[in-house]
């Protein structure tokens, strides 16, 4: 385990966990990598909140953020009509939990997209003033139009890479179903915003497409959720500014080196969601490789790499990869490495050591397995076959309480009669409430990390 340290910089640390023994023949490695970060100009992971966001200051540390919070005010919006209020009252909680001197604007979603705060292409300067003046320019958001996310994500992207800052960030609500711009121009807007900036997104009702939500939130290095009830937006809000506000370095790739001969079968963030990254490589010179990671303030995730290689000998042992954090250099230079660790293999005629499964391997493997067999049931059912959904939601559960999940457990118990979780017997629910189903299917993602 390496580490760096720069003053107002997170300290980074990387932990892998592995069984490095291979049988005779062998060729396939599994690590779980951990990665950690702490210290430097973070919060010490106490998020901020209300009158103390909106005027604390991190010691010897000028904000470096900038913030675009796009809200949905498409005419299902009115429908009921609190739905809108409470969406407005949200963006306020948001705005009251900016830091001073954070960049920020309010954008009105529709089948176009429109400044609300502060206009002309600008950002503004959060501090009492701008608070105020956003808060009161919300009274404009009104519901009428279509939806087309793309243009939303276009016009925050145009504002953010305006702002001479590393964090930039977006938060975006809807309520209803990309109906006004074709598939392909949300997944071109999705293309074009990739690495420009991370995106929280947020479904509120149940009258959204969860795919559409998700997939903004993946490919944007964001989270996803659903607000069933609009008079939850505003504490929801408040949290993901929080986290917003407690991000300190942006960029930052998850750096791959191996050998001549090794290939990347696949590289995952497993907790604390599943996203696979194996498909957002960029190359970094001779057989490197950079996976990003997003923006990272007080926290820890968990990285699941699997490499093949080459066969050897019994007693042989080889460097299957090395992992580094990197962070790129705004001026254009050398990237700094902030932390790495080693991935290794040893063939052994040990069959005890050989055949172990490493505990970390074992659990994120059932935990990816868990979100995709929830994945497979929901739709399962929803196509009519009932008999596939009873299979795969039964081994979700199976999974679920194997793990320890207790949060997913809960959802599928609400979309399935449990009749026994350890053998995954269940049972489909003649009737499932539409928000508990796209409830589970948006948190389906979500793990829980090795029982210590």
């Amino acid at each position: 385990m390496a580490n760096f340290s720069k003053s107002n910089v997170p300290q980074f640390s990387v932990d892998v966990y592995q069984n490095e023994y291979l049988p005779e023949g062998g060729r396939e490695v599994n690590a779980i990598v951990t990665v950690t970060s702490t210290g430097g100009g973070t919060t010490g992971g106490v998020p901020l909140s209300g009158a103390a966001a909106a005027d604390a200051r991190v010691p010897g540390r000028a904000p470096n953020a900038a913030v675009v919070i796009m809200v949905d005010c498409s005419g299902s919006m009115d429908y009921p009509p609190t739905k809108m209020r409470n969406a407005r009252d949200a963006t306020a909680a948001a705005i009251d939990t900016l830091r001073d001197g954070t960049s920020f604007a309010v954008v009105d979603g529709t089948h176009v997209a429109r400044e609300v705060y502060p206009g002309n292409g600008r950002l503004a300067v959060a501090d009492a003033r701008t608070r105020a003046q956003a808060k009161e320019a919300l009274r404009g958001l009104k519901a009428g139009g279509g939806t087309a996310i793309g243009t939303w994500l276009r016009l925050a992207d145009r504002l953010l890479g305006a702002a001479d800052v590393s964090i930039r960030h977006g938060i975006l609500l809807t309520d209803g179903r990309n109906e006004h711009e074709a598939p392909e121009d949300l997944r071109a807007a999705l293309e074009s915003c990739a690495g420009r900036f991370t995106c929280d997104a947020r479904g509120v009702g149940t009258d959204w497409e969860v795919k559409e939500v998700t997939a903004i939130a993946s490919a944007l290095l964001g989270t996803a959720d659903i607000v069933a009830d609009p008079a939850g937006l505003a504490a929801d809000f408040t949290h993901m500014m929080e986290n917003a506000m407690g991000k300190e370095v942006a960029d930052v790739a998850l750096r791959l080196w191996t050998p001549v001969g090794v290939e990347i079968t696949f590289v995952k963030q497993v907790a604390p969601t599943v996203v696979d990254l194996t498909g957002r490589r960029t190359e970094a010179g001779p057989r490197a490789g950079d996976y990003p990671t997003g923006s990272w303030g007080d926290e820890s995730r968990d990285y699941h790499v699997c490499v093949t290689v080459p066969q050897a000998g019994i007693g042989q042992e080889m460097l299957a990869c090395r992992v580094s954090l990197v962070l790129p250099d705004p001026s254009g230079g050398a990237p700094q490495t902030l932390s790495q660790g080693l991935v290794r293999a040893v063939w052994t005629e040990d069959m005890v050591a050989s055949t172990s499964i490493n505990p970390q391997v074992a659990h994120y493997t059932g935990q990816a397995e868990l979100a995709q067999v929830i994945q497979q049931g929901l739709d399962a059912r929803k196509s009519g076959d009932f008999d596939g959904a009873t299979a795969k939601l039964g081994r979700a559960v199976q999974l679920a309480s194997a793990s320890g999940n207790e949060d997913t457990a809960k959802l599928l118990s609400k979309v399935v009669d449990v009749v026994d979780a350890a053998t995954g017997t269940v049972r489909l629910k003649a009737k499932v409430a539409d928000a508990d189903e796209m409830t589970l299917e948006t948190r389906s993602t979500k793990t829980v990390r090795v029982k210590k």
